[in-house]
């Protein structure tokens, strides 16, 4: 159940944030192991005057992603597939496709959230889990 929050500057087509999401979708599952259905994707843009690194607004594309999963999830070894996987993409659809690289200080940020502390459908993962382990164990008795 991952949710992604995407910035990206400068602004973009509609077309390209459809592009996006899908791609962050797709990577999400296949280096996370998420299931795509309820993976959530939001894409705001912000004006590179409002975007600054090392103290001056940006001249370059600029991205940064932030994806939160249930902690303990994945490995250390998938969450740093999956940081390489996404800047890839960012820098093929924002950079390249812009005639310059993206930035380098674009950030892919990997936040591990407790069981407990979150979930959709107004149930918790944690709960969720339970529920789960409860039908397995009703199931093998």
């Amino acid at each position: 159940m991952p949710t992604l929050q995407l910035k990206v500057s400068p602004l973009q087509n509609p077309s390209r944030y459809r592009a996006l999401a899908e791609a962050m979708t797709r990577i999400t599952a296949e280096e996370l192991g998420k299931r795509a259905e309820v993976t959530a994707v939001v894409i705001d843009d912000v004006p590179a005057a409002r975007w600054h690194v090392g103290g001056t607004d940006v001249q370059r594309p600029t991205a940064m992603l932030e994806i939160s999963i249930t902690q303990g999830t994945n490995t250390a070894a998938q969450k740093a597939a999956f940081i390489e996987r996404a800047f890839a993409e960012l820098e093929a659809q924002l950079g390249h496709g812009h005639g310059q690289g993206l930035e380098p200080a674009s950030y892919v940020i990997v936040r591990e959230v407790p069981a407990s502390d979150w979930g959709y459908g107004g149930q918790t993962q944690a709960a969720r889990a339970l529920a789960k382990t409860s039908a397995a164990q009703a199931i093998a008795m």
